[in-house]
């Protein structure tokens, strides 16, 4: 079988750290082989000349966000490398700090040849702890580029007194991601990269029941709750409530992820998804030491969590 190139997406507002964390990336000394997708908004790209490593390949999109106007050019860069034969270790894009990370990640889950050859390994977000509480109050990118996130880096907390009510704030409007605290984005590279973060496989490795007791609510657009049934579901019955939930509420479903038990299987089937893009599989048999319940985490803007919860428990099966 024929291994997958590894993308991590490094995403974040304007002025959080992007670039330095790329240089940070690119001037380690490794040997890995990466290439490098940055993308601008204005009409005159300078990030690429900002970002240091002459060894790698600095592919430059100008003039337009990545996650929708020059989206297709994105496809085609990928495309191109992919096609070039060059042995790559990953590939890493940097996104413009208003890019909308979703379209980006579905992308990489969606064009069958980019997703046959590659695997979507992290969304990394970087967040400027100085000037957060700031930005979440006037922007609408800012809190989604923290909810899509698998791996956050609160970035210039030398700046600020009160570390633990950032953290707290970022953690109520994401409860999934691994959340680091750094200064000029200083950071173990190895918490960010080929961490297969972007799968729930991580997570439970880190911490098996990282889905449970989370029930974060604050008060702005962006939440996160989580659901959690003891009896099995029935397949059916979740399935179809899945798809109404997804027509009728899937473009403010920010991130999805969930493990399941499902009546009569023996698997742990484990589902995550962007906005309405929902994958699932079954990832291997419960352990006989574990309690088969059903958990589900959303993070969405203004979600109706009591109709989602009572769609939810609804398709469990009966008692007898």
């Amino acid at each position: 079988m024929i291994s997958k190139i590894p993308v991590t997406v490094i995403t974040g507002y304007l002025g959080a750290g992007k670039t330095t964390l790329l240089n940070r990336i690119l001037s380690e000394k490794h040997d890995r082989n990466y290439a490098v997708i940055v993308n601008e908004f204005g009409e005159i790209g300078i990030d690429g000349s900002l970002v240091v490593g002459a060894d790698e390949d600095i592919f430059e999109m100008s003039n337009g966000c990545i996650c929708c106007s020059v989206r297709g050019d994105l496809i085609e860069t990928v495309d191109n490398l992919l096609a070039s034969g060059r042995q790559l270790d990953a590939i890493i894009i940097e996104t413009t700090g208003l890019a909308d990370p979703a379209p980006v990640a579905q992308t990489f889950l969606q064009e069958e040849n980019v997703r046959s050859k590659t695997q979507l390994d992290a969304i990394v977000t970087v967040v400027d702890a100085k000037h957060l509480t700031k930005e979440l109050e006037t922007s609408r990118e800012a809190k989604e580029q923290i909810a899509f996130a698998d791996i956050i880096i609160l970035n210039k907390v030398d700046l600020v007194s009160d570390i633990n009510s950032l953290k707290a704030l970022v953690e109520s409007i994401n409860p999934l991601a691994n959340l680091y605290e750094t200064n000029h984005c200083q950071i173990d590279l190895n918490l960010l990269l080929s961490q297969n973060a972007f799968a729930l496989d991580r997570n439970l490795v880190r911490d098996p029941n990282f889905l449970k007791s989370h029930h974060h609510h604050h008060d702005r657009d962006v939440q996160s709750f989580s659901l959690q049934a003891d009896r099995p579901l029935d397949r059916q019955l979740f399935f179809s409530w899945m798809q109404w939930v997804l027509e009728h509420f899937g473009m403010d479903m920010l991130r999805t992820k969930g493990i399941l038990s499902f009546a009569n299987e023996d698997e742990r089937f484990v589902i995550q998804g962007v906005h309405q893009l929902i994958e699932g599989v079954a990832q291997r048999p419960w352990g006989t030491d574990e309690q088969r319940t059903s958990q589900l985490v959303f993070i969405g803007r203004k979600l109706p969590q009591s109709i989602i919860e009572e769609g939810f428990y609804a398709s469990q099966v009966a008692h007898g």
